[in-house]
């Protein structure tokens, strides 16, 4: 059974981005997939990684049962949308905190990272008011970038997946359920990826 962290870092929970994390969760809970869900705007945390790396912040509770959706996880899907070429404070704040030595990667005494997350797979889905041609063309996809070559690859998740949703600001409600379909199909292919859904689902 494939187990799935849907991780929604939109701080709004009436955002689009929370009907897609809806979406992804109905779906691949209906191929039989076990999903856990976390909203990182309704967490209760601190943000800032006050002391560096210098020494360890205390991890509150909410960043406790986290870790452990990220460790019990084989396949996590990161739901943000695109703001000042990246993601939400919240969401950066939450990788600031969460992704640390000894629990996302380690570090040898020549300096050396080695991710501790391998054997997962991850797919990014981003929102945005531009279109996907911009978004490559001007912005360099720096988002995507960002989360996975600067984060989730080097903690050892791979194969990194992406999709692009977009231009939101223009979309109607015809366009917003196309999208939403979209997600559906993504989520049913990969609830069981080594067999078709219908198959998994029987």
């Amino acid at each position: 059974m494939r187990k799935i962290l849907i991780i929604n870092g939109h701080p709004d929970p009436e955002s689009f981005n929370r009907a897609i994390a809806s979406t992804y969760i109905e779906a691949a809970s209906r191929q039989g997939a076990a999903v856990e869900y976390l909203a990182l705007g309704e967490l209760d945390f601190d943000p800032n990684l006050r002391y560096g790396y210098r020494k360890r912040s205390h991890l509150e509770p909410d960043l406790l049962q986290a870790i452990e959706k990220i460790q019990w996880s084989d396949h996590m899907v990161w739901i943000h949308p695109l703001w000042w070429w990246s993601y939400p404070a919240v969401m950066k704040g939450f990788i600031d905190r969460v992704f640390l030595p000894g629990i996302t990667y380690s570090v040898n005494e020549r300096n050396e990272l080695s991710g501790l997350l391998h054997g997962r797979s991850a797919r990014i889905i981003c929102t945005s008011d531009m279109t996907e041609t911009a978004y490559q063309l001007d912005y360099d996809n720096t988002g995507f970038t960002q989360l996975k070559k600067g984060t989730l690859e080097l903690c050892g998740i791979a194969p990194v997946s992406t999709t692009f949703i977009g231009p939101i600001v223009e979309a109607d409600e015809s366009q917003r359920s196309a999208w939403l379909a979209q997600v559906a199909a993504i989520a049913a292919a990969e609830a069981c990826p080594s067999t078709s859904p219908l198959v998994c689902h029987e």
